[in-house]
This record gives C-alpha cells, structure tokens and sequence, in this order.
C-alpha cells in the first residue's frame, strides 16, 4: 500500500502553506489537504485485499442507528430464533446472540482512529512524499485494526459453528493438505448448504467460494505436482506406502500455475497470518481449536458476512480525515486525525468451514 502526492503545482503551493507562519492559511491549507485525502484514504481501505473486505458493506448516516430486518436474511423454514455473531469493540472476540428471527438486529458500531504527525519544515520545503508517507501510515493502522477485528469474529463464529449437531470443521488426514482433505471439505458444505426446504438446493452450489490458508497449507496444494495424492495405501516398490499421483493433466496445471490464485474453481487467499504459532492461528487455539494450522473455508453466495459503516453528514465519506489542532507553534509540527466508525457481524454462519492440520 503506497499512497503518492503528484507533483503538481497546485499541490506543492497547498503543502507549503501547510507550513505558512499565518495560523489561519496554515489550518485552511490543512483542511483543504484533508477533505481531498479522505475519500481516497476510505477507497484504498476498502480495496486492500485483506479479511476485513470479505464482508459486504452497507452505509448508514453517522447520526442514525443501524439495524437489519432479520427475517428478510433467513428462509421461511429458519427456527424461531438463530445466533448471530458480533464485535462490540474492535480486535475484541465476538459476542454469540441468540436473536428471534422476526426482529429488528441492531449494529453495536465502534469507532476506529488513528493520527499521525510529522516536522512542518518537511512541508515549507514541498516534501509531497514525507506527507504521502504520513497519510499511507494512517491507513495502515486502521487496515491492522480492520483486519484483528476481522479475524476475531470469523474464528470465533467458526470454532463455535455446527448444523444439526456436526461441526463445521474437519480434521485433516496429516500435517500437509492433500486432496482428499479439500475433497472432505466440499462435501460437508454442501451438507450443510442445504436449500431452504432443508433438501437439494435448486442447481449446483459450490458451497466454498474462497478459501484463507497459510503459506504452508498452499504448499500442500503445490506439492501435489509431484507427491502422491490417495489416501489408499497401495504396493509401491515392494513397500506399503501410499502411491498414486495425480493426473499428468492436473499435474501440469499445478506446474502452470505455481502462484495458485485459484483451486478446483475455488479462489485462494494465501496469508501470513495463518500457520504454525502465526497470529491467526494462536487466536483459534486460545479458543479451543484443535491442530497447528487452519484453512477456512467461506462461502459468498450467500449474505452472511456484513460491515455497517458510518457516512460523514458533511462529506458523505465514510472516512473522516480533520486537521489535529493540538500543536502549538513552538512544536513546529503538523498533524492529522483519521477515523471511521463501522460495525460487524456474521447472521449465518454455514457460510464458514474449515480444515484443522
């Protein structure tokens, strides 16, 4: 993520008035600087390909208090009351409620922030990238904070997700995935997919859209260009061990596409996070979880996943960006406060499954 100032006239004149010794032309020049920083600081959080944008959005104004019509989410079959998962403070784990189903769900939002300074003899002097540089870190922590808050509420609703008494997680035949875990993974979905009669679905659902998996878990899928894939043990050189490859044609097409951006039609999302003793991870076994390693399964079909998030009333932005009046002239520094106020939860959570390794 890099966010650059152009060089253009119009912007190097703004920035050194930034740095004017008139307080008035100076705060002008700031706010001037920030009501065009805004809107491209909300679009380039909402575009990172991170976990916090695997939600759907929708937008309410800053001053009314959200909600969404439950029943309009669930089939006329759903039970009298069903749980539904949510963050009430960001990076916290989620809140299971048990909610009736013909009700008004309301939004518990929380407000996400960050500031950043920097010397203002880097603006009298037209430094577009110390400013870009300033603006880029305050994206990136409210991305962190997007992305704890996140995760939390994914894994929490995972760990605690089953239907009709089955958990929505399988444990994998090893420590590496091999193609009989991802095969055992699409089968219970589709289990636990069902349509809304409780029987088969009108046409073929996937029931897996995307899956999240470390570095090593997709090394699995890597290896298996070269490793043996059943899970039968046949004769192989006199020995017992397990041997059949794959198909040279699914072979090479692993061979081909070495990045892996996608799996039997399921899109691949690779994060560091995920893996033994990784961050994600630590937050699934502190919950209960079994194995080293997790990859999750999500399917996005279906409206499960949602982000409510706040309109500025002046700007209809949902990110507000304000110059920080807190220093004085003596400090000689210039600041900026951003923040957005949004709220999570997940209404459904057969859209989630996962693997333990």
């Amino acid at each position: 993520m890099k966010i650059t100032l152009k060089r253009t006239e119009e912007q190097v004149e703004l920035v050194k008035a930034m740095a004017s010794r008139n307080r008035e032309v100076a705060y002008e020049a700031q706010m001037a600087l920030a009501e065009f920083i805004g809107p491209v600081l909300a679009e380039v959080v909402n575009q990172a390909p991170t976990l916090s944008n695997l939600f759907t959005n929708f937008q309410f104004n800053d001053m009314d208090s959200p909600s969404i019509p439950l029943d309009l989410y669930y089939d006329v079959t759903a039970p009298d009351y069903v749980k539904v998962y949510s963050t009430s403070v960001p990076g916290g784990l989620p809140t299971n409620t048990v909610t009736p189903t013909a009700s008004e769900m309301k939004f518990t939002t929380y407000r996400l922030d960050s500031a950043v300074d920097f010397d203002k003899r880097y603006a009298a002097k037209s430094r577009l990238d110390v400013v870009g540089k300033s603006f880029t870190r305050i994206a990136q922590e409210i991305l962190l904070r997007q992305e704890s808050t996140s995760a939390n509420l994914i894994l929490g609703a995972l760990f605690a997700a089953s239907t009709n008494g089955v958990a929505h997680t399988n444990a994998a035949n090893g420590t590496t995935l091999i193609l009989d875990d991802f095969n055992k993974l699409l089968t219970r979905a589709k289990r636990i997919n069902t349509a809304w009669t409780g029987g088969t679905p009108e046409g073929r659902i996937k029931g897996i859209t995307d899956m999240i998996m470390s570095p090593e878990a997709v090394q699995g899928l890597r290896a298996m260009a070269y490793n043996p894939v059943n899970t039968n043990t046949g004769p192989v050189g006199g020995t017992g061990a397990d041997g059949i490859a794959a198909t040279d044609e699914m072979r090479n097409a692993i061979y081909q596409n070495a990045g892996i951006p996608e799996f039997y039609g399921i899109s691949i999302m690779e994060i560091n996070e995920l893996g033994a003793g990784q961050k994600f991870t630590n937050v699934w076994t502190g919950l209960g979880g079994a194995g080293t390693d997790l990859v999750i399964g999500l399917d996005r079909t279906r409206e499960s996943l949602f982000r409510a998030v706040a309109l500025d009333s002046e700007t209809g932005s949902e990110f507000t960006l304000l110059a920080d009046d807190q220093y004085s002239i003596r400090q000689q520094k210039i600041g900026y406060y951003g923040s957005l106020e949004e709220g999570r939860m997940i209404l459904d959570d057969r859209v989630l499954t996962g693997i333990t390794l």
